[in-house]
């Protein structure tokens, strides 16, 4: 069990790492179909019976987990169900689907995992097991692990939006300022420079989406520590996203946060997510960040997304940003990637 956690835990990291290096565009197959369906809806492939004995319904507690950060409760996926008898061909057109596989020809419960399969782009999760309670305990103890895994599927769609389809103008900016290369959303039109600092926004009422980057010296391995973490976004906020009246300004909302190590591009990256929020007003929203070191010039650099979105629901709009971070390249690393190709 824990060899197939592990496999499945390494095609997570795979679907993000291709694109976010900036590999080169897979040629897509002219006798596969486009797939359907919106970011984040996923079909369950699965006996109605089983989905709903306590097997199904571990399956189904798993996928609506809460996504983490956000101010109000949203759950990581739509979820939509069909029995294997009527998963037909338009059914099977969609960009997510799970398959619940429990047969006694199994001796342990795993993971399977494919890619375009029935349509392109297209991601298919098949979960075995010998019976039914094997499973549930099975799915129990890797739900982040599911979810982890389409959401990654997900955002590395949206990385390969970006590719084609990206903002020249912040890309140069990030550029000019700290020799650095991200993509983000076309939409953010407006944009603000300060020292070593600069933030594109659609500068919209409402979903309005945002990016900053900002940089500093790297000192000691404290950098990489919520607390210094917290301290460092809050004066630089404070000093650069000033808010409409005078002495309001962003702030980070302490209670909120959530940080933890990850992997970007093959290289350490401290997480952080939470809430912000002005000081002063009423105005807040979500925030994540990715914050990394820039050996080759001995800075720390941060790139952040948050979102302004008072009326609606957030988690697309935050994830879909979420998928820029993933972009940021150093100067060493777009000369290795040129040196590769």
């Amino acid at each position: 069990m824990k060899r197939n956690l592990l496999y499945l835990s390494f095609a997570i990291i795979a679907l993000l790492s291709f694109s976010s290096c900036g590999g080169k565009e897979s040629q897509k197959n002219p006798f596969l179909a486009t797939s359907s369906g919106r970011p984040y809806e996923i079909i369950v492939v699965v006996d109605l019976g089983l989905w709903e004995r306590p097997a199904g319904r571990a399956l189904y507690s798993a996928l609506e987990m809460d996504v983490p950060g956000l101010p109000q409760a949203e759950r990581s996926f739509k979820i939509m169900y069909t029995s294997p008898h009527n998963f037909d061909t338009t059914l099977k057109l969609i960009r997510n689907i799970v398959i619940v596989d429990v047969q006694d020809i199994y001796t342990q419960a795993r993971f399977n995992y494919a890619t375009d399969v029935y349509a392109e782009p297209q991601t298919v999760l098949t979960i075995q097991a010998p019976d039914e309670k094997e499973f549930e305990t099975f799915v129990e103890e890797n739900r982040e692990v599911i979810v982890d895994f389409f959401t990654r599927a997900e955002m590395n769609r949206q990385i390969r939006l970006l590719e084609k389809n990206h903002s020249d103008y912040v890309m140069a900016k990030v550029s000019s300022l700290f020799d650095c290369e991200v993509w983000v959303p076309g939409n953010l039109v407006s944009s603000k420079a300060g020292e070593d600092f600069f933030w594109a926004s659609t500068n919209a009422a409402t979903s309005d989406m945002n990016f900053v980057i900002y940089s500093y010296p790297y000192t000691d391995k404290r950098t990489f520590t919520r607390e210094f973490y917290m301290h460092k976004r809050d004066s630089v906020m404070k000093k650069n996203v000033p808010g409409a009246k005078d002495g309001v300004y962003m702030a980070t909302d302490t209670m909120s946060v959530d940080t933890k190590a990850i992997t970007v591009q093959g290289e350490y990256a401290f997480e952080a997510r939470g809430l912000w929020r002005m000081k002063g007003d009423f105005m807040g929203g979500p925030f994540v960040s990715h914050t990394r070191l820039d050996k080759a010039n001995n800075r720390v650099v941060t790139v952040e997304v948050f979102i302004y979105s008072p009326d609606k629901l957030k988690r697309n709009l935050v994830r879909m940003m979420e998928a820029s971070l993933y972009t940021l390249k150093f100067p060493s690393q777009q000369v290795r990637d040129k040196i590769e190709n």
